[in-house]
């Protein structure tokens, strides 16, 4: 087995808690099974989330998205960690997919087609969501927002292909019992980079 170079990507705010548990113990996997790793936690992470002006004009990136860029580049695989709030991303990681997701860079627009063109094609990715809603609740009657959000109208819309997702909670009030099974099953889900 030759190892696979993958960037985990952690939009929890702070390094305590189970956010930063589940990552730790995916990385943990992730190393012991050969692969190559780096992180970013976007809470350490020093630079503008609003893109000011849209795609009208650029707008410099801070030297911590132009090293995000360059490890996305570098990745084979990219796993978003990421709690769910009012049903959706916490606006850390949206305005760092803002100014890091760039039309020439993440995707190219094409004279005369209706879609852009992806252009991080070849990559895969994992997703782990924490939340404080019922599982079940936010599949079926929430229609899971913050997971086809990142997986399909993000992700795959860059070319990245998201290969499984993982969806925890309600985090408030889970056992202890419970959180050791989340991160068994983030241990299991790393295994499956290959």
């Amino acid at each position: 087995m030759s190892g696979k170079k993958v960037l985990v990507i952690s939009a929890h705010p702070t390094e305590q808690g189970i956010g930063q548990a589940l990552a730790s113990e995916y990385g943990t996997a992730i190393t012991a099974n050969g692969h190559q790793i780096r992180w970013l936690y976007l809470n350490t992470l020093s630079f503008d989330p609003v893109l000011r002006h849209g795609y009208r004009q650029l707008q410099p990136l801070e030297p911590d998205l132009q090293a995000a860029q360059a490890d996305i580049l570098w990745a084979e695989h990219i796993t978003l960690l990421y709690p769910v709030w009012w049903g959706s991303v916490p606006a850390l990681l949206k305005g760092f997919l803002d100014r890091v997701l760039l039309p020439g860079f993440a995707f190219k627009y094409q004279p005369d087609k209706k879609y852009p063109q992806p252009l991080l094609m070849g990559k895969t990715a994992h997703l782990l969501l924490t939340m404080d809603t019922p599982i079940w609740y936010f599949r079926w009657f929430y229609q899971a927002p913050a997971l086809h959000q990142i997986s399909k109208t993000t992700l795959a819309f860059c070319g990245i292909k998201p290969l499984k997702s993982l969806m925890f909670g309600p985090v408030v009030s889970s056992s202890v019992q419970q959180r050791q099974r989340w991160l068994q099953q983030a241990r299991q889900l790393a295994l499956k980079v290959y």
